[in-house]
């Protein structure tokens, strides 16, 4: 029997010499040794160690650590089935091109295919999402499976770390080619371009803002572009509805593939062209299309000075009526599920940095959120589009972040509930985890076919619950307050206390009287008064 202790002591020092220098351990027998010797590593001041005891949130915290810190982080895992726990993590990963690190603790290979416990086939676990050749070969543009095989016992040796155990995390640059990009650009204004910002780096949001600035272009924002605010004067209120019902002749996107409906509605628009700019180098529609992958850092310095293309189709006029359209319906339905998304988006905006969770949530915050004050940062799991591991990223990413905030869905919460285990090991002042709890996946709602479909298929479809998440935030010591009205928000308190659950509850006959004026908004109906108080899902 080999003793694990070398080759454990090994894969450590292998990581901290490439960079890697943050982990999430999920402790098992297998991978005891792989623990003992990263808590020496941790005692040297060579590595910071986190740990959590569900393997699936541990994976998305370590995503949040590489989202903060653009570094390295390694998830540690035992044998079996908690190494199949990271495959959506690894996924989402690979789609946002960040730098994570599985290390999967596995039996000797003599016992695969023995049906023996703990194993199964964990070598190329992950298909195409990770890279499996090892440290040395390893470029950080997509996640990398260690599979380390281990015996049960160990015997530890008197090793020690020190800082000449560390080395950087450089991973190499692309070339980029901007010649066709810059052509393009200058080509063809006439038929109208329009600029699709999705999620970007925070040192690209600088070169970005000057570059929209210059352009003269109208665009579309999303809150994780970081510039939603900084550009309103160049910004599509209800742009998706306003490009679908007149397209223009070009779409740049910069970043990571738009929230907004429209960018799926160029699926059919094939005589629109597209240049798509991102880290990941994925065009993000099956239809033709041009895309340059790198930072758009670099990207926009090899563009160097461009020439303003301006709003050849002068979409921009019809944008104050737009906007204060979208007003008069908050106003008119205050209790609705927009109006106290406007009303929650005033106090985020005072904080240190906002999650928004997918489906609903980034798409209402990019409708209905204020527009007077910049967010310090805004983050989002974009990569595949799901909703696991929401407040679990979240958690990582903020983890030395005070006044942070999310902001996720009732089902995104509860597809989560062991997140917070980690509260007592980030800081919490001023933390903020809001839920719209509209009794289930409302977003679906809206989907056309739902008319068609059969009661019962419709009940699957929004998964309709009754959950009281005063019982969650009492599960991970987090104080609770419901909000039902925007005059609740006062009760908020001092946002410096540790952690808290908010409870958004929207009112249903608001929330379903606001979205049907707001799908006839546009044609000028008039509005009716708001609904009376009605029971709360």
């Amino acid at each position: 029997m080999v003793n694990a202790w070398q080759p454990a002591l090994e894969v450590v020092k292998s990581c901290l010499k490439a960079g890697v220098a943050e982990f999430v351990v999920c402790a098992g027998a297998r991978n005891a040794a792989l623990l003992e010797a990263l808590a020496r590593a941790e005692a040297a001041g060579v590595a910071r160690v986190w740990r959590h005891f569900e393997e699936r949130s541990a994976g998305f915290f370590a995503l949040g650590r590489t989202l903060e810190t653009a570094q390295p982080c390694a998830v540690v895992t035992t044998s079996g089935t908690a190494a199949a726990e990271l495959l959506p993590a690894i996924i989402e990963a690979f789609y946002q091109n960040r730098p994570l690190l599985a290390i999967t603790a596995d039996r000797p290979a003599a016992y695969r295919g023995s049906g023996a416990p703990q194993v199964i086939e964990q070598p190329g676990l992950f298909g195409n999402y990770a890279f499996g050749g090892g440290l040395a070969a390893w470029d950080g543009k997509q996640p990398l499976h260690l599979n380390i095989e281990l015996e049960e016992t160990f015997a530890c040796g008197d090793e020690t770390f020190s800082a000449a155990d560390s080395g950087v995390f450089a991973p190499p640059r692309e070339r980029v080619d901007v010649a066709a990009l810059a052509r393009w650009l200058r080509a063809d204004a006439y038929l109208g371009t329009v600029v699709l910002l999705g999620g970007l780096e925070p040192d690209e949001r600088e070169d970005v803002f000057h570059f929209c600035q210059a352009l003269g272009a109208p665009l579309l924002a999303d809150a994780t572009s970081g510039l939603r605010e900084a550009l309103q004067h160049l910004a599509l209120p209800d742009g998706d509805r306003l490009l679908q019902a007149q397209p223009p002749g070009r779409i740049l996107r910069l970043g990571d593939v738009p929230s907004g409906r429209f960018w799926r509605e160029l699926e059919d628009l094939a005589h629109i062209s597209v240049w798509s700019v991102c880290r990941n180098g994925l065009p993000g529609l099956a239809r033709p299309s041009n895309v340059i992958r790198g930072s758009l850092e670099r990207v926009l310095a090899a563009l160097g000075e461009v020439a303003p293309i301006g709003d050849a189709l002068d979409y921009l006029p019809r944008c104050s009526r737009r906007a204060a359209l979208i007003d008069e319906l908050l106003e008119t339905y205050p209790d609705s599920e927009p109006s106290l998304l406007r009303t929650l988006s005033q106090y985020v905006s005072l904080g240190g940095g906002l999650f928004l969770g997918n489906s609903l949530p980034i798409r209402e915050w990019n409708l209905f959120a204020q527009m007077e004050r910049p967010l310090a940062s805004v983050r989002a799991n974009r990569g595949a589009n799901g909703i696991d591991g929401q407040i679990s990223t979240w958690l990582g990413w903020s983890a030395d972040l005070t006044e942070s905030w999310a902001l996720v869905g009732d089902l995104t919460a509860l597809y989560d509930l062991a997140a917070p285990f980690v509260l007592g090991q980030i800081e919490c002042r001023g933390r903020v985890l809001a839920v719209i709890n509209n009794g289930g996946g409302k977003i679906f709602e809206r989907l056309p076919c739902l008319s068609t479909m059969s009661p019962r298929a419709v009940e699957w479809m929004t998964n309709p619950q009754t959950a009281d998440f005063a019982g969650f935030a009492t599960l991970w010591g987090m104080s609770h307050l419901r909000i039902r009205t925007p005059d609740d928000f006062d009760h908020l308190g001092d946002p410096g206390l540790p952690a808290v659950l908010l409870e958004l509850v929207p009112d249903p006959s608001q929330t379903r009287a606001f979205w049907a004026a707001w799908d006839v908004h546009g044609a000028g109906t008039r509005l009716a008064p708001a609904p009376g108080p009605s029971p709360i899902l």
